[in-house]
């Protein structure tokens, strides 16, 4: 019993806890505060959505909390961002140059989802390619806006964008720049890189950069299917959401040109950053659909990003296309996904869909479950759009979460602590309790549909 609590695929678990408890007595201290006061329960929120690295708030960043509060955040984000295991254990690997199988195991299992890498190359080329990504993108931000992005300024929004985390020092996120071009493209290049992960970062850095002959040296099967379902989730993306916005606004005081930019930005950003350069609750409830069905798919494995994640998203749609050609095997690029890999996927959106489900229900109940429909219109969308958001750590809102019952703020608590470990951790550690049956049961045929 003892081993099956202190597994490698429950260290995560403890570290993250832990993490977020440290946070939560720091951010209720006075100098973390600007001379007001925070309860106990909004410290909790705040240092889980900084370390699931959400940005979910319940107060305003910039104004509440103190440069001491906000360095404190900045922490948070960036331990939640590369993964409290990843620290501990390159710690360990600079400390006496030795990795515990235990510690590859975990970290593996996290980051690449490959036991047998060598963890301590991968883990300094990781920290150096994080912190030459948030340092340049600090630095550009400074060149481009050195009034309002000054130097910490700068870094919190860079670190923030790269970790995928949403937090922001500005009340009104990033809608303030929503034409400003150059700084929407450093937002999105960060958001971009921070949800690919950092497997798919250092083989396009190894094999794009440092090799010459790129048609013998291809990429692996991996990568390809990452790149290509990101790149058309967020044209897509865009494209759906320009539509909703565009139709919704069709006067001629309509933007077309600031409105291409937000609806690429959205798309990006709604997957998993939860930046904002337009106003949330002023979408249209078809944008807001589009941004749920977007925050629930994530980012990729191994990144910043939450989500059921895009080569989850990618095998759903290979298993469906396969089965309505009569195919056997379910097809990606030039491969055939193995039946465990099938499996664990189709499990996994099942687990997510049933989470989110039960959370809608409960906050249904809890946020206003005695008003008749006729009196809460809009309600559902809402906190449907809040629950996707703090599953998939995006931290988007419509302006819900300061509003939300104590009973309310736990419940999305709980959903990004499980949405930043991700379901398949939880149902790898549930799978290790488990017990495999030595029989089988009889097989028979249902009717279906």
């Amino acid at each position: 019993m003892k081993k099956k609590f202190f597994s490698p695929f429950a260290l995560p678990v403890y570290f993250f806890a832990l993490t977020i408890l440290l946070g939560t007595v720091l951010l209720h201290q006075p100098f973390s505060l600007k001379g007001t006061s925070i309860s106990w329960l909004d410290a909790l929120f705040t240092a889980t959505s900084a370390t699931c690295v959400t940005g979910l708030i319940v107060v305003d960043t910039g104004s509440f909390f103190s440069p001491i509060g906000q360095s404190i955040i900045l922490v948070l984000i960036q331990l939640g961002g590369l993964g409290i295991m990843s620290y501990t254990s390159l710690v360990f690997y600079l400390w006496r140059k030795k990795i515990s199988i235990t510690d590859r195991i975990a970290v593996g299992q996290s980051l690449l989802h490959d036991p047998t890498f060598h963890l301590g190359s991968f883990l300094i080329k990781m920290l150096n390619f994080t912190l030459a990504i948030e340092f340049s993108g600090a630095f550009i931000l400074y060149l481009l806006e050195p009034t309002k992005f000054t130097p910490f300024s700068a870094l919190f929004h860079s670190i923030s964008a790269f970790c995928n985390a949403g937090f922001s020092l500005f009340s009104s996120s990033l809608m303030e720049y929503s034409s400003n071009i150059p700084i929407n493209l450093v937002f999105m290049i960060l958001i971009i890189l921070g949800g690919l992960g950092f497997a798919v970062i250092l083989e396009l850095y190894e094999k794009r950069i440092k090799k010459v002959n790129l048609k013998k040296d291809k990429l692996s099967w991996h990568t390809n299917t990452v790149l290509e379902t990101t790149f058309w989730l967020i044209v897509v993306g865009s494209i759906l959401i320009f539509i909703a916005e565009f139709f919704a606004h069709s006067d001629s005081n309509f933007d077309f040109t600031k409105g291409i930019i937000s609806s690429i930005f959205q798309s990006i950003t709604c997957r998993t950053a939860g930046f904002n350069s337009v106003d949330i609750s002023k979408m249209t409830n078809l944008s807001l659909f589009i941004m749920i069905f977007l925050m629930f798919i994530g980012g990729s494995p191994g990144s910043c990003a939450g989500g059921i994640k895009t080569t989850t998203f990618r095998t759903l749609i290979a298993f469906g296309w396969s089965n309505l050609i009569g195919r056997k095997q379910c097809v990606i690029g030039k491969y055939a996904l193995e039946e465990k890999s099938l499996n664990k996927a189709l499990t996994l959106i099942i687990f997510a869909l049933s989470i989110v489900f039960l959370a809608t229900a409960i906050l249904l109940a809890t946020e206003g479950g005695d008003m008749p429909h006729h009196l809460s219109k809009g309600r559902f969308i809402e906190i449907l759009f809040e629950v996707v958001s703090a599953f998939g750590t995006v931290g988007l809102s419509t302006g819900l979460t300061p509003n939300l019952t104590p009973f309310g703020k736990s419940i999305i608590i709980l959903l990004m602590f499980i949405g930043r470990l991700g379901p398949i951790l939880f149902l790898t550690l549930l799978q290790s309790w488990q017990t495999q049956e030595r029989f089988k049961w009889p097989e028979n045929s249902l009717l279906i549909g």
